[in-house]
């Protein structure tokens, strides 16, 4: 069940595309089926950072046991992602990184646990 939030302040041309790619690549990264990955993109919404509006991105990545030993890793392929897909410098994105419990996730009239 990997959510995969994405605001920036930047307009993106074709969002459909990021949504495809980035739902791929957080199944790989996670080695989860892309069959569970949901992507939300929210663009061109109001986001200043360090004082600015220059292009930047917070992410929050969610999943069922998202191993906290993994995350510098994550954030790192998350940056590398997002300054490929995006042109944003890194130093401009904010990764939240969320392992909810299994019974506060629902899906399918019914929640993980």
């Amino acid at each position: 069940m990997p959510l995969l939030t994405l605001c920036t302040n930047t307009s993106i041309d074709k969002p459909e595309t990021l949504a495809l790619n980035a739902s791929k690549f957080v199944a790989e990264l996670l080695s989860k089926p892309e069959s569970y990955v949901m992507v939300k993109i929210e663009s061109a919404q109001t986001l200043s950072f360090a004082g600015n509006c220059e292009p930047a991105a917070h992410l929050q990545l969610k999943s069922l046991g998202l191993p906290q030993e993994k995350t510098t890793q994550f954030s790192l392929a998350l940056c590398e992602f997002i300054e490929s897909q995006l042109n944003i410098n890194s130093e401009r994105i904010y990764i939240e990184f969320f392992n909810p419990e299994r019974t506060m996730w629902g899906w399918d009239k019914r929640t993980f646990a």
